[in-house]
């Protein structure tokens, strides 16, 4: 698939970029994501009544030693501990065609083997019963955690998770 360029592995140390829809480098894993317009996959609409992409990705970060600290805006921060729906494109973090425990992205993966962006644009997903599998979008529902000093680095945690309609 003609996506965003994958991560290599370096033995300079140096961290790998792609470059931003602006042209300016930025590095792989970090910000809301970015949609390639060759993917054929349609990018994300806005549906009412599922928390935006736009909303989540609007938290800010500060680097502190060896850790990321988020700030959350206070729209974000009202959703914390409340049912929600959200809509993304699965990761499985499991084998297999159902999945409990996957993430939600804001965009398609171009890459199995890279993130396709930062914690801002992911959501852990943990459901009651197995989703099926698919590349198509998927809606869930479920409490969602604001999550300030996550040890796997995610801003976002759904639990209790069921299949949703949009």
């Amino acid at each position: 698939m003609g996506g965003v360029a994958c991560a290599q592995a370096t033995t300079s140390g140096a961290s790998a970029t792609a470059a931003a829809p602006s042209g300016a480098a930025m590095p792989m894993g970090s910000g809301p994501g970015y949609h390639d317009p060759r993917s054929p996959f349609k990018p994300l609409q806005e549906v009412e009544g599922v928390v935006s992409w736009k909303l989540l990705s609007s938290v800010t970060v500060k680097a502190d030693k060896s850790k990321v600290i988020p700030t959350f805006p206070s729209g974000v921060l009202a959703l914390n501990q409340r049912t929600v729906k959200v809509q993304g494109f699965m990761m499985p973090l499991e084998p297999g065609d159902k999945q409990s425990h996957f993430l939600l992205s804001s965009v398609p993966t171009s890459c199995s083997f890279c993130v396709p962006a930062g914690p801002e644009g992911l959501v852990e997903v943990r459901s009651k019963t197995p989703v099926r599998y698919t590349l198509d979008v998927v809606t869930v529902e479920g409490q969602l955690a604001v999550l300030n000093d996550d040890p796997y680095g995610m801003f976002y945690r759904v639990t209790d998770a069921v299949r949703a309609t949009r």
